[in-house]
Order: C-alpha cells, then sequence, then structure tokens
C-alpha cells in the first residue's frame, strides 16, 4: 500500500498555533471521545488509545489533528498525518481510518469540519478569488501543511463554543475564513474542480453522488456516464483518478462498508445484511467481504464487539 506523509513543521509559531487548537479541543472534550459541536459541520474527537481500522466516508471535510497522528486508506493509498499536516477531502469517500498516536499523557485530539460546498461555490465566484484548474487525475483527497493563517481561525470556531450565543453569526462566518484559507493554498485547486460546475471533476462528483445515495442499485456504467454528460471511457478515467476506484470497486465498497454496520448495530446475520445492501448472493458476499476486511463476516463483527 502507497504511504503518504508530508514531515512536521518545525516552525515555532506553529507549534505554538497547534498547542492553542489542542488545548481548546481538550478544554470543550473534558473526558468525551466525540461531541457533535453547535457549529455547523463542526465535530471534535479525542482518543487515549489508538483505535482499530473503522470503515465509514468521509464528506468535503478538513481534519485537524493537534494532538495525536491518524491515518486513512483510501484504496490502496495510505495517507498518515497529525500536527501540521493536515487531511482535506473535496467528495465523499469511502475509507478506512484509525487513531495511531494517542496516550492518556497525550490523547489524540481531532478538528473535523464538514465543508459547505454552497459556499465554496459562492467563495469561488468572488472576484477575488483565482484557483487554478487541477491537473488531470488529481486525487479528492490530499495532505496539506497548515498556516497560521489556517490555524487561527479553527482555533477561534473552537473557542466560539463557549459563547453559543455567537455561534449563529460567526460560526458561518469562520467557515467562509477558513475555506477561504484552504482555496488559496496548495490544495485549493481540489475544492474548485468539485464545486466548478463546468469542471469534469464536478461531473465526477455527481456521479460518487448518485452511487452513495443509490448504492443498493445494479450499476449500469453506460447509464452512469450519460448521467454525467461523459464517455464510459472518460467517466472511468476521472472517477478513478478522483476516488483511486473504479465505479464498480467503488459501490462494492460502499455496500460492504454498510453491510458491515447493519451486522455490527442491527445485529443482522451475514446472509440478510448481504440482501439489505445489494448482493444478490450470500457466497459473494462472503468472499468479497473477507477479501476486504480480512476475515468472514461473522468473526470480523464479533472481533469488533470485543473491542467495543
Amino acid at each position: 500500500m502507497k504511504a503518504v506523509k508530508l514531515g512536521q513543521s518545525a516552525h515555532p509559531q506553529i507549534a505554538q498555533a497547534l498547542q492553542e487548537l489542542a488545548d481548546a479541543i481538550g478544554k470543550v472534550m473534558g473526558h468525551v471521545s466525540e461531541v457533535s459541536t453547535a457549529v455547523p459541520g463542526l465535530t471534535l474527537y479525542r482518543n487515549t488509545l489508538p483505535t482499530a481500522p473503522n470503515p465509514c466516508t468521509y464528506v468535503p471535510s478538513l481534519l485537524l489533528i493537534p494532538q495525536g497522528k491518524k491515518r486513512v486508506d483510501l484504496g490502496k493509498q495510505s495517507y498518515v498525518f497529525g500536527g501540521s499536516t493536515f487531511l482535506l477531502t473535496s467528495i465523499d469517500l469511502p475509507i478506512i481510518s484509525r487513531v495511531c498516536a494517542a496516550s492518556v499523557e497525550r490523547p489524540y485530539l481531532a478538528f473535523f469540519l464538514k465543508l459547505d460546498m454552497g459556499m465554496v461555490r459562492d467563495i469561488l465566484h468572488s472576484e477575488e478569488v483565482h484557483v487554478p484548474p487541477p491537473p488531470v487525475g488529481t486525487r479528492g483527497m490530499v495532505l496539506g501543511e497548515a498556516t497560521l493563517e489556517l490555524l487561527a481561525p479553527c482555533s477561534r470556531m473552537v473557542q466560539l463554543l463557549c459563547t453559543p450565543q455567537d455561534v449563529p453569526f460567526f460560526g458561518k462566518l469562520l467557515q467562509r475564513e477558513i475555506i477561504y484559507r484552504l482555496l488559496q493554498g496548495p490544495q485549493g485547486d481540489r475544492l474548485r474542480s468539485v464545486a466548478t460546475l463546468a469542471d469534469q471533476s464536478y461531473r465526477t462528483a455527481k456521479a460518487v453522488t448518485w452511487l452513495r445515495d443509490n448504492f443498493k442499485k445494479t450499476l449500469n456504467v453506460d447509464e452512469l456516464a450519460s448521467m454525467t454528460g461523459m464517455s464510459r471511457s472518460t467517466l472511468n478515467h476521472h472517477f478513478r483518478g478522483l476516488t483511486a476506484m473504479s465505479p464498480l470497486q467503488f459501490q462494492k465498497q460502499l455496500r460492504l462498508h454498510a453491510a458491515r454496520q447493519k451486522m455490527l448495530t442491527d445485529e443482522l446475520d451475514a446472509a440478510s445484511a448481504a440482501f439489505e445492501v445489494g448482493y444478490e448472493s450470500p457466497s459473494q458476499f462472503n468472499r468479497e467481504y473477507k477479501r476486504f476486511f480480512g476475515q468472514p463476516p461473522m468473526r470480523d463483527i464479533q472481533a469488533l464487539r470485543a473491542t467495543l
């Protein structure tokens, strides 16, 4: 598996800004592990131990980890980050994530902000913002190095939680500032490509959205390509570039993630979960599940429950 890493910044001002963000998150979290905040789109996380691999879907978002480290696997590519290195996701992507550095002395602390793509488009329409188009095949997930200009509004957003009466006014302003900083940075082309209506990445994003909402249905790639206004080969090329997977592989991962969640939370057996997510053959589901998660469905679920 290919791993992507960026070096930790040694700049003392960056280190101080990261510490301020970590302190702000720690103050809000106390000893809980997850807080869905009053600021739209903002969720905070805390862990004192590394976690088991967790399959889920990342939405367009910014993930900053001022303390600790995380690993996110997208297809065959692995992103390891923390400290001054953030993860920017510009499109819905099925991933496997795990906290890989956390302790009681230095808990893992994370700032996860779901990005409002309507706000991204609104900012892009401003004459003051000019973002070059990305190269063809640009992935919808990328690591970046945090700047003081990006960390400052993130810290203010967390601190805003101490004055709930100010959230409705300042919450949106701070998200606009964060999006502006991301668009102006080296990774801004990712957000631009998905938010710009005429761009091929935007058309590919429509295919991703359709698959996410209809993963139980039988996939006809030609119909999917027609829906996005692209040829089958063009869709395959751009889809693989953006998501690291073909449409069929993408659908398969969505189905497997959904089935795993149903077995874990709804206590369905493997065959029932398979049918629920669109599989017609339980034996095919079992084969693909074992290939993807490393062991048969019920054994995997038993192991997961043992860690909860």
